[in-house]
């Protein structure tokens, strides 16, 4: 179990989410594989990187079709920066919001992992929601500083994502009640 000393809460007041990246080892191998944290000079690259893929591809519409499967007829209604909280720590990406899902894209690779044979290949961090399987939406904010506001999205499964960081809350928040009551 993990001291008091070494836990750091995300979301003060409604999470549970706990940030235990302190645990884990730098460089640490799983099966094989040597996993590679990345630190925040990588985080800021992974923003550029972003936006780098952004003007190469030519929208956000043009990259949601790369990165997501699209249904026949789907479409993208609007995207939104943010961060998804996890155990490890937040992940800056976009929240991709459709007529059919609900989905997040980190900006840049989260994982590295390197082969045996000494490859390397980066994976980015992908959540899909369909909008048929969200059980409820609800929004939260830090008592202590209210611009501070999540989003929570409870599954059919009761899986919770926690959202947070955006520049527009009001229009994600509207945006996916205008897309869930379409469904």
């Amino acid at each position: 179990m993990m001291s008091d000393q070494g836990r750091k809460m995300l979301l003060p007041g409604p999470s549970t989410h706990v940030n235990v990246s302190s645990s884990l080892e730098q460089n640490q191998t799983i099966g094989g594989f040597r996993v590679v944290r990345k630190g925040i000079g990588e985080q800021v690259k992974g923003r550029l990187s972003l936006g780098a893929r952004l003007l190469h591809i030519g929208n956000t519409e043009k990259l949601f079709k790369r990165v997501f499967s699209l249904s026949e007829g789907e479409q993208l209604l609007k995207a939104f920066r943010c961060c998804l909280s996890t155990t490890a720590g937040p992940i800056a990406g976009l929240l991709f919001i459709s007529v059919e899902k609900l989905a997040f894209c980190s900006d840049k690779s989260v994982v590295k992992l390197t082969s045996p044979t000494g490859e390397s290949v980066g994976f980015p961090y992908k959540v899909v929601i369909p909008l048929r399987k969200i059980q409820r939406v609800s929004q939260s904010q830090n008592a202590k500083k209210t611009s501070q506001k999540y989003l929570e999205v409870v599954t059919m499964d009761d899986f919770e994502f926690w959202f947070m960081g955006f520049l527009s809350y009001n229009k994600m928040f509207k945006c996916i009640q205008c897309a869930i009551s379409q469904t």
